[in-house]
């Protein structure tokens, strides 16, 4: 049912200990991702089975399987940590799907490892559901994610702060390297580890930068560039990761790691949802900063590599390899502002560049803080906006604002930009529903969903939310429900965990 390929197993000895899942007791498929079963070039039939239950708990590996659980380092809320590791995940191989790309395929929640620092290894089944719908939801608003392929039950409980029953994940990236990885090998001091890992990356992420004079310091521009597109589409849909330390940074530019993030639903720059982040460290606002100073450590780990590019005698070598990365962070925030900016033009319905366009932008998130404004709501409201090339369809707008005086001033300048653009005001509108979304995974019906199944085994509301995360942009009556955001008073102190 699988056939693997492993070349991080075969290639990178060092950065991994080979280990087995934990057996459990009577594995049961509750979802597979037929979809994404057949981009993969996988047989679903078979996969869809008793069979493929046993599969996807880890009792039963087919044949040149390779599991190991992957080392990592990784600043954690800013503390380093010079061995992390898959405490509760296991690489079991690669394979090349049907468009030629390698893909990695994981367990999450498969026991004990040699990483586990002191805890069981296992996942229940609330967060492993909701790992499965956040991906899926950012997979179909087009940013770059881990995806889950399959969820069972294993038919046993685990213990947190009551008994829950227990689950496991299987993860399909493109690459499950992180930050954290290189800083693995560079906590060490092997160099040799490193450079290898480093050209292991630049051959299945980044082949255009192969055979450049200087490689390394193209992988660390390619990273930024990679970072800044990732972090500039969360925030053009409110999305919160929580949990943003170097461990969860891909190299291949992907979203990982669903625990404690959410969606944002009434607009303020500050909202932290995760229980751990006592200070705000990764609150929305702060995303593009700290992916940045994630990226900084990037090139802290990337040195030795970037000092030998720099050439010359060591000191000399050193001050020029620090001074170059700093040049290439620096320009991080202009890269992400690029990404940004081409987000948010496509939200506003602008078609063309002009000077002006992020004061717009910009003015138009200022505009809602304080006032309660729904983000996707607000965005949606503005594409019926549009459909007019006077003030006749704003009514729908003005009603989410506490006072809709904000707009008086905001609205005249949208609107003699898209008018100056001309074309057909429908079309426009009708770009601008492409781009945003009417449904996101509202907090309060990912909780429902996952309440109905671990507190009942009742798996309707997960399929039903699922379903329609898997279309964000297609308006349908009968979902009216899931585009409404909770009310103030429930969605007040709203808190997500690290569950898995």
């Amino acid at each position: 049912m699988l056939q693997f390929n492993n070349s991080y197993a075969r290639d990178l000895e060092g950065l991994y200990v080979s280990w087995k899942a934990a057996e459990v007791p009577q594995p049961k498929l509750i979802r597979l991702n037929h979809a994404l079963a057949v981009e993969l070039g996988l047989d679903e039939q078979a996969l869809d089975s008793p069979e493929g239950a046993q599969l996807f708990s880890g009792n039963r590996l087919p044949e040149g399987t390779a599991a190991i659980a992957q080392a990592y380092a990784g600043h954690q809320f800013g503390g380093f940590s010079p061995q992390l590791g898959d405490g509760r995940a296991l690489l079991l191989g690669e394979v090349i799907d049907k468009q030629g790309r390698r893909r990695d395929i994981a367990f999450k929640g498969s026991g004990r490892t040699p990483f586990s620092r002191g805890g069981d290894g296992k996942a229940a089944l609330g967060p492993v559901l909701r790992e499965y719908l956040i991906g899926e939801a950012m997979h179909a608003l087009g940013i770059p994610t881990t995806r889950a392929l399959a969820a069972v039950t294993t038919g046993e409980f685990v213990r947190r702060e009551r008994n829950l029953p227990g689950a496991v994940l299987t993860r399909v990236a493109a690459s499950h390297i992180r930050v954290g990885t290189f800083q693995f090998a560079t906590a060490r001091g092997d160099k040799a580890l490193l450079k290898k890992l480093a050209d292991y990356v630049i051959d299945r992420h980044y082949p255009e930068i192969r055979g450049a004079d200087k490689p390394y310091f193209g992988l660390l521009r390619a990273l930024c560039e990679r970072q800044a597109a990732l972090i500039a589409r969360w925030m053009n849909v409110g999305f919160i990761h929580g949990v943003m330390n170097t461990d969860n940074v891909t190299l291949s530019g992907e979203t990982i790691d669903y625990g404690p993030c959410a969606f944002m639903d009434r607009y303020d720059p500050n909202t932290v949802f995760s229980s751990i982040d006592e200070h705000g460290r990764y609150a929305y606002v702060n995303q593009p900063p700290i992916a940045n100073w994630n990226l900084a450590r990037f090139a802290e780990a990337l040195l030795p590599l970037l000092i030998g590019e720099s050439g010359g005698e060591q000191g000399k070598a050193e001050e020029r390899a620090v001074e170059h990365a700093m040049e290439i962070l620096g320009d991080f925030q202009s890269c992400y502002e690029k990404h940004w900016l081409a987000g948010m033009r496509g939200k506003l319905g602008l078609t063309r560049e002009e000077d002006g366009d992020l004061e717009l932008a910009q003015d138009f998130l200022a505009g809602m803080e304080g006032q309660g404004v729904d983000f996707t709501q607000a965005f949606r409201r503005l594409a019926d906006a549009a459909e007019a090339t006077d003030a006749s369809r704003e009514g729908w707008l003005r009603q989410l604002y506490a006072d809709d005086n904000k707009l008086d001033a905001w609205l005249p300048r949208w609107r003699a930009r898209i008018n100056a653009e001309g074309g057909d005001p429908a079309k426009r509108a009708q770009a601008m529903r492409a781009v945003n979304p009417v449904y996101i995974p509202r907090n309060h019906k990912v909780e429902e969903a996952l309440d109905a199944a671990v507190e009942l085994g009742n798996y309707g509301p997960f399929e039903k939310l699922l379903a329609v995360l898997e279309e964000p942009f297609s308006e349908k009556p009968e979902w009216a429900a899931y585009a409404e955001p909770a009310a103030a008073e429930t969605s007040a102190g709203y808190r997500t965990y690290c569950g898995t």
